[in-house]
């Protein structure tokens, strides 16, 4: 029995690390034909096309007061020929709707809102008197997945943007995400960019100024999360058959094609995985298929925890989310009817994202067993434990290498050394607590546990860590709401 064990657990170990290896020979010719055919001086020309396919940004806000402002600032000056905001109010208790009244002017509208999607009631439509692009929509409480089908519902444009209203966003955003569109408008549903961390950049006015490392060791390793999951994880999943996840913090689709599959589903925790994996169940059965595309480019920043309380509630949450999503469309587990997203990138999920954190903390309870009680070679034990915590490391700094060689943007030596120390470092500790708060929000989810917990910001103008400092504030109130899978890309969401 042991000696069975054993062998599961090098398995395991070799097949994590091979599929993540793979995944990385992918992203490097992945992000290399992406800055190809990238031709930023046509940028111009398509800003100028009338046939340029017009976008509506979807932004739900429930009790958003501390972002909300610089969030809308910064959709309202994405350099595009035409795109409307349009914010859901779910029913905030906070000031987030007067914050948006007082800043953007805003007067009731009678607007028309189609009904192709159930919700909660609506209570008014207003339209900015400063901006006539800028749309709120004040409603019901019903979550958020209620709110982007209200969006869904209000919106007119053939693509619809969802995004985080704790998300600040790249002037040219819209132009890199609607680029697969144009290259191939028949045969791409759906595009996710890039997301990054807000802390330790600074901000003004909505608008990115510095990208910089914050101080929190928190924020740090899950900087190096971030770079794995999206330089890596979702841009060789593009070679292997596509993602089934976009980040909720900023994604283009087919607004007929979300309309088709029903939309968000309200009764989900994990509804932006959710909506990708249905999405893919039912673009997979067509002839030829429409395609799930990541691109590498940094398109948005958003704010992440950095108290162990709030990263405990977005993993648990996360990994809730993933759970359901996967249950509800366990039919795709290696069925060919769905292409090489059934016989491939689900299975991969369900081995490596959803079973890895149960799989990996078993090898660790295992070993200190094995040495105690004696039925494992203490050299071999010391000499696996020292091979795994390598492997991690490397492919932590090799995300750090393509993002220098990609993208550049964290200059001069000391931030990168302060990211590298993180690459190193969070496999002794910060790797092991995450893995318990995935394993816990499996457990919650098998025992029928929906909420979201506890997640509050301090707002993007904070976000230089000097600043912090000068106004008092310990930076311990941040969380994003992002996505479930292949962040931790050696072994984790």
């Amino acid at each position: 029995m042991r000696e069975w064990v054993d062998v599961f657990v090098l398995c395991y170990f070799i097949g994590l690390n091979g599929f993540y290896g793979l995944l990385i020979f992918f992203s490097i010719f992945e992000i290399a034909r992406r800055k190809a055919a990238q031709l930023p001086e046509l940028d111009a020309s398509v800003l100028s096309q009338t046939s340029t396919p017009p976008i509506s940004i979807l932004a739900p806000a429930f009790n958003e007061e501390a972002t909300i402002v610089d969030s809308v600032r910064a959709f309202l000056q994405l350099e595009y020929p035409q795109h409307q905001v349009i914010v859901i109010n779910d029913g905030s208790t906070d000031a987030t709707l007067e914050r948006l009244k007082e800043e953007f002017d805003l007067e009731p509208v009678d607007l028309i809102v189609r009904r192709q999607l159930e919700t909660e009631p609506v209570r008014q439509v207003y339209q900015s008197k400063k901006d006539a692009r800028l749309y709120v929509v004040d409603k019901e409480n019903g979550g958020k997945a209620d709110a982007l089908n209200v969006g869904i519902n209000v919106s007119r444009y053939p693509l619809i943007c969802c995004a985080d209203a704790d998300t600040i966003v790249t002037p040219k955003a819209l132009l890199r995400m609607v680029e697969p569109y144009l290259y191939d408008p028949q045969g791409v549903v759906a595009v996710g960019g890039t997301v990054r961390l807000a802390n330790g950049c600074k901000f003004k006015q909505g608008v990115l100024q510095e990208v910089g490392v914050p101080d929190s060791w928190v924020a740090r390793f899950q900087i190096v999360e971030y770079l794995r999951g999206f330089l890596f994880g979702r841009m060789g999943l593009n070679r292997l058959g596509g993602n089934l996840i976009i980040s909720g913090a900023f994604g283009l689709f087919s607004r007929e094609a979300v309309v088709e599959v029903g939309g968000y589903e309200s009764d989900s925790v994990g509804e932006d995985m959710e909506l990708v994996v249905k999405l893919q169940r039912h673009v997979q059965q067509e002839d030829p298929p429409r395609q799930v595309v990541h691109i590498s480019d940094p398109i948005a920043y958003t704010e992440a925890p950095e108290s162990l309380e709030l990263l405990s509630n977005q993993r648990d949450r996360w990994h809730r989310g993933m759970a359901d999503a996967m249950w509800r469309h366990k039919s795709m587990f290696l069925n060919p009817k769905f292409g090489p997203v059934g016989t491939f990138v689900f299975p991969a999920y369900l081995m490596f994202e959803l079973f890895g954190p149960i799989i990996e903390m078993f090898g660790y309870f295992w070993f200190v067993a094995g040495v105690s009680f004696g039925f494992v070679d203490v050299k071999f034990a010391l000499l696996f434990l020292v091979v795994a915590f390598w492997l991690g490391a490397l492919m932590s700094i090799q995300a750090l290498v393509i993002d220098n060689w990609g993208f550049n943007l964290f200059k001069g030596v000391k931030p990168r050394l302060k990211l590298l120390a993180a690459a190193v470092l969070e496999n002794l500790g910060y790797r092991q607590l995450t893995l318990w708060y995935r394993i816990r929000g499996l457990i919650k989810y098998l025992v029928g546990e929906k909420s979201w917990g506890k997640m509050t910001r301090k707002g993007f103008e904070r976000h230089s860590d000097d600043e912090a400092d000068d106004a008092g504030d310990d930076g311990d109130d941040k969380a994003p709401e992002l996505e479930p899978a292949m962040l931790q890309a050696d072994g984790g969401e």
